[in-house]
């Protein structure tokens, strides 16, 4: 009797476990196991979906190969917005579109999916370029012994700056037997194109072992131990209690990708909202620059050549670029250049000239001959060098065109390149920044000219380093200063003679070697004038280096003036230390 219970009871035990077993393995009820293998994507999911379940457990199986994806057609997709200005409706289908040469390489380390190439890669789709991140693989227990992928990634357009993030998700085992792969995207940072897009991706996985997998991992593994403490804004409420946290989100909130403060060498980020759900990997989220790389690359790159070679700065546009040869660009110097202060223009008011319609012979240009030409020719001499800001990216791009000239004049650099050899290679390597930051968007010629102005790419974390790095490090690493001093004191307003040129229209703003600053007495009621330099980027861009030490970042997209002021975030800083004069 005793042993029939015995029996009955082991009885019942394995059939609830194997009734708990096949409870876990239906849990996940989006991009499961059957819908990846044969089912269908009919509408966008919730993110938390492409991330590990709650039995996650390792993985079982290495990927290292080339995963190869292809969708014939138009995707599946909403398209929100889609400004006539920007998109015709020819480009609109070109985006509704999958890269058709998508096949990239990746390589495993523990739980991380590396690809071996970051940055944008060009191609060729007549719309996207693809940008990819270091994802996750894991095991969960309806996956029928398959290993689960994610790999967060973006689309970005071509010869341009709007960046639209997605994850992928497949399964993969042994010898590449695998599912297909799902793809969603439902967020950006674009003013002019909001596109929802999803759809199930044929794959092939084939298994190599990447030539460079040694050195590739060691570099992620250099970036992952280097990265920046990230918390919550509820730990940032927690450890400052003082703080209105709430403060801290500027603008629409459907117009937001992230936010941020940097305080004590700890990255503070919000979640990564998206139209379905929170981003799932937000740390490895990508912001595309636009104008910040004027301050990031074309100011970084002066100051770095004017504290190795002090006459850089004075250096007149016209001796480095033949194109430029010519009465309008008589005595205009590189930080004439930099300060928007060549003296050639066509209307004096606050960025009229930017906005005009002329400019698609700068950014619509694919040569670096096409984009050259608007330059030096776009624009008639109406004042004297130095004396009146006019806001023109197309001047930062003749800078950047001119500095590549000087460095590859002087003596052992003749084969530099401007971004890869100078900034990246001299200030965002030793930073350790992301594998991301390694690319930068140039002319699709032989020339293959930096954009300079525009066109970089970075990860939050790479945000609040380099924030940290001019505000607090005061552009040194290590304990070396690595920028002009000078010329770094006078951008971030630790120069009170040298307050730079007033803009247009906006008497509480300066523009100085790339940077802006904002007069914040109005706003705190300061005793003094209380200059604070910050960025600005296209769409509603804002990273600020407070005098207190504290960085500020956001990144929005709508254009809207409660996008560009952080006159709130201003008041929250404040009370981290008074920097009020």
């Amino acid at each position: 009797m005793r042993g029939s219970l015995r029996v009955t009871a082991l009885a019942v035990a394995l059939c609830c476990a194997a009734l708990l077993a096949a409870m876990r393995a239906e849990a996940r009820s989006e991009l499961s196991y059957a819908t990846l293998m044969t089912g269908s994507y009919p509408q966008p999911v919730d993110f938390s979906a492409y991330a590990p379940d709650a039995g996650a457990t390792a993985a079982t199986h290495v990927f290292a190969g080339v995963l190869q994806l292809r969708f014939d057609g138009t995707l599946p997709h909403r398209t929100l917005r889609a400004d006539p200005a920007y998109v015709g409706a020819a480009d609109l289908a070109r985006a509704l579109t999958w890269p058709a040469d998508f096949a990239y390489e990746f390589v495993q380390d523990g739980a991380a999916l590396v690809p071996m190439r970051r940055g944008a890669i060009p191609g060729s789709h007549a719309w996207w370029e693809v940008i990819l991140e270091p994802g996750r693989v894991w095991n969960e227990a309806g996956d029928h012994g398959l290993t689960r992928a994610a790999i967060p990634f973006s689309l970005q357009e071509r010869n341009s700056n709007c960046t639209h993030n997605g994850v992928l998700m497949f399964l993969f085992g042994a010898n590449g037997i695998g599912s297909r792969t799902a793809m969603q995207i439902t967020s950006e940072t674009c003013l002019y194109l909001h596109i929802d897009l999803w759809a199930m991706l044929q794959t092939q996985y084939r298994p190599t072992v990447p030539v460079r997998r040694a050195v590739v991992l060691l570099a992620y593994r250099a970036e992952r131990a280097a990265r920046m403490p990230v918390r919550t804004l509820a730990q940032l409420q927690a450890d400052h209690p003082q703080l209105d946290v709430a403060a801290l989100a500027i603008g629409a909130a459907d117009a937001s990708t992230i936010h941020g403060l940097v305080v004590a060498g700890v990255n503070y980020m919000s979640d990564c909202a998206t139209r379905s759900g929170n981003y799932p990997y937000c740390e490895q989220l990508d912001l595309p620059s636009y104008s910040l790389a004027k301050s990031l690359f074309a100011a970084t790159a002066l100051m770095r050549l004017q504290s190795q070679y002090p006459k850089a700065g004075p250096e007149l546009i016209s001796a480095h670029v033949p194109q430029c040869r010519g009465p309008a660009w008589a005595g205009v110097s590189f930080v004439n250049a930099l300060d928007m202060a060549t003296g050639n223009y066509d209307s004096d008011q606050f960025e009229a000239d930017e906005l005009d319609a002329k400019t698609a012979g700068l950014f619509l240009a694919t040569t670096h001959r096409g984009k050259i030409a608007f330059a030096c020719k776009a624009y008639p001499h109406h004042a004297p060098p130095g004396t009146r800001w006019v806001y023109h990216t197309s001047d930062t791009y003749l800078l950047g065109t001119a500095l590549a000239h000087l460095l590859r004049g002087l003596p052992g650099h003749q084969h530099d390149d401007l971004y890869r050899d100078l900034v990246h290679a001299q200030i965002y390597a030793p930073l350790q920044l992301s594998g991301t930051t390694a690319v930068t968007r140039r002319s699709y010629d032989a020339v293959a000219q930096p954009f300079t102005g525009w066109g970089l790419t970075f990860n939050p974390g790479d945000i609040a380093r380099l924030g940290v790095f001019y505000d607090v490090d005061h552009g040194a690493i290590g304990g070396t200063p690595l920028l002009d001093p000078d010329m770094l004191d006078q951008a971030l307003q630790r120069d009170a003679r040298a307050r730079g040129l007033p803009v247009a229209g906006y008497p509480g703003l300066r523009y100085q070697h790339g940077f802006w600053a904002r007069n914040l007495r109005p706003v705190l009621h300061c005793r003094h004038d209380t200059w604070v330099p910050f960025m600005s980027g296209f769409g509603g861009i804002s990273v600020v280096l407070f005098p207190n030490g504290v960085v500020y970042y956001d990144f929005a997209d709508d254009a809207q003036p409660a996008s560009f002021d952080w006159a709130a975030p201003a008041r929250e800083v404040r009370k981290l230390g008074d920097y009020c004069q």
